[in-house]
């Protein structure tokens, strides 16, 4: 049984990460937010020590390690994407293997200079990068491996997934902080087309603005025209019919990808190969890390050349001006 300490413990995500690490037999040591919103804990770990205060965590861990023999071996991230390099380090201080959410960093020299505290501490950055163990993901990577070498594949990604105002309110909605759309919601489906579609020739970008990003990717093997937005008004008719929040496409050669399915159980499988050393680490989503940061700081222009169909439709006013 592994020990972990998770910090971020009332984000969204970290439920995940606390059935994962219950679901592979291990134990939940001590959680870190600054809000005290966690009442989740008790589904799968009641008795683990919750801190609202970094200082405090952090000599409760380093008691437990020195004065009580207990070891820790995974510190779980799940804090804002901007806090990620720093929690990182502190995992890989105490002596810990780091696991952390996506995005890994913001920036590609952030990973240059994690790469040098992995050699000097000895211990492991792992990525969750869920795509990589989703069966449907699976069988079109070994599919477009056996296909014919020669052939470039054209390929539409569509994600909408609506957000409300107080989006623009939290961390999320500064840049500075999430990295923008693109990073946010958008570097999990761009580390996706790196995996199965191999190195990066061109990087556009058409749109990028508070509630949209599009682009166009050529990689090795196929040409991308990606849209990505928070904006509900984006979404498709027939999606808005049934009270939906949410639409995800890719088509390949017009071919619809179907995998919404089969989401639920991604981050136990993760753990799985993390805990038995066969997870993704640190270089891994690097591609990935260098598409969005790029797509951060490139001119956008406009709707021309290969743009996806949504380019056009109209901008929206930021709800706070």
């Amino acid at each position: 049984m592994k020990n972990f300490a998770l910090i971020g413990a009332s984000g969204y995500i970290a439920p995940r990460h606390m059935k994962a690490i219950k679901e592979t037999n291990n134990n939940l040591i001590a959680a870190l937010d600054k809000n005290d919103s966690v009442g989740i804990i008790d589904r799968y770990f009641p008795q683990t020590d919750f801190f609202t205060e970094f200082e405090r965590f952090d000599r409760h861990l380093s008691k437990l390690q020195f004065d009580k023999n207990v070891p820790l071996d995974f510190v779980s991230i799940c804090t804002p994407n901007y806090l990620h390099d720093s929690h990182i380090r502190f995992g890989l201080r105490q002596g810990a293997d780091a696991i952390c959410e996506k995005p890994l960093v913001l920036n590609p020299w952030n990973m240059d200079e994690l790469k040098k505290m992995e050699q000097e501490t000895g211990k492991r950055i792992w990525n969750i990068l869920q795509l990589r163990v989703h069966p449907s993901i699976i069988a079109l990577k070994e599919k477009i491996a056996k296909g014919p070498t020669d052939k470039i594949y054209d390929v539409d990604l569509t994600y909408l997934t609506s957000r409300g105002n107080w989006y623009y309110t939290s961390w999320k909605g500064d840049s500075t902080k999430s990295g923008g759309i693109a990073t946010n919601i958008g570097v999990h489906f761009f580390d996706m087309l790196s995996w199965i579609f191999g190195d990066l020739k061109e990087n556009i970008v058409h749109v990028n603005t508070h509630d949209r990003s599009a682009g166009y990717l050529e990689f090795e093997k196929a040409r991308v025209r990606w849209f990505l937005s928070i904006n509900a008004d984006m979404l498709p008719n027939e999606v808005k019919a049934k009270s939906q929040t949410t639409y995800r496409s890719i088509t390949i050669e017009g071919e619809e990808l179907e995998f919404s399915g089969g989401f639920t159980d991604l981050h136990t499988v993760s753990y799985q190969q993390i805990i038995s050393g066969n997870g993704y680490g640190l270089e891994a989503p690097r591609q990935a890390i260098e598409i969005v940061h790029n797509i951060r700081h490139a001119t956008p222009i406009g709707a021309k050349g290969s743009y996806h169909p949504f380019v056009k439709k109209p901008l929206a006013k930021h709800p706070f001006g």
